[in-house]
């Protein structure tokens, strides 16, 4: 019981620190698009590098933001029975989904990203965009990363879980 507490924690900090961090790219992505808007219809400029910058931050927020989404229950859930379930109750629907769907949905992401993400840093993709940022390659691996980020969180939901399940009921 105590491994799993300490797995769940541990899990839980990690997630929970990178949602931190993360946070600070929707401040980045804010400067960095005023900074387009301005340089495009004040100076009438453009920076290709820049918009795609924007893009490379909004992926990164995104698909590594899934595991601290789960984690905070930001997610999306259809709960028209769940709210009115027991705490055991919603420990079954967390544990089973974790285990029927979330699991094996980001074992299946990992998987079959796996030789695009290798193909394409096998010849250090750029952007087909002039002036664009020349790691393709970079953004492309956040489908693996994020695979296993939202795993370990769904593996730590699913224990947090189970250990609901298997307390004793208090009388």
């Amino acid at each position: 019981m105590n491994l799993l507490r300490a797995c769940v924690h541990y899990i839980d900090i990690f997630t929970d620190r990178c949602g931190r961090l993360l946070a600070w790219l929707v401040l980045a992505m804010a400067l960095l698009t005023t900074v387009v808007v301005l340089l495009r219809y004040g100076f009438n400029t453009g920076s290709i590098m820049a918009q795609e910058a924007v893009t490379y931050m909004h992926g990164c927020l995104f698909m590594l933001g899934a595991a601290y989404a789960l984690k905070s229950e930001a997610h999306v859930r259809v709960d028209i029975f769940y709210r009115n379930f027991s705490e055991r109750g919603r420990a079954w629907v967390n544990s089973l989904g974790g285990i029927v769907f979330l699991m094996p949905l980001c074992a299946f992401i990992g998987v079959s990203s796996w030789s695009y993400v290798t193909e394409s840093w096998a010849i250090l993709e750029t952007s087909p965009e002039p002036g664009g940022i020349p790691a393709v390659f970079l953004l492309k691996s956040l489908l693996p990363l994020m695979a296993v980020n939202l795993f370990l969180q769904g593996l730590a939901e699913t224990l947090r879980s189970t250990l609901v399940l298997v307390a004793e009921p208090s009388a």
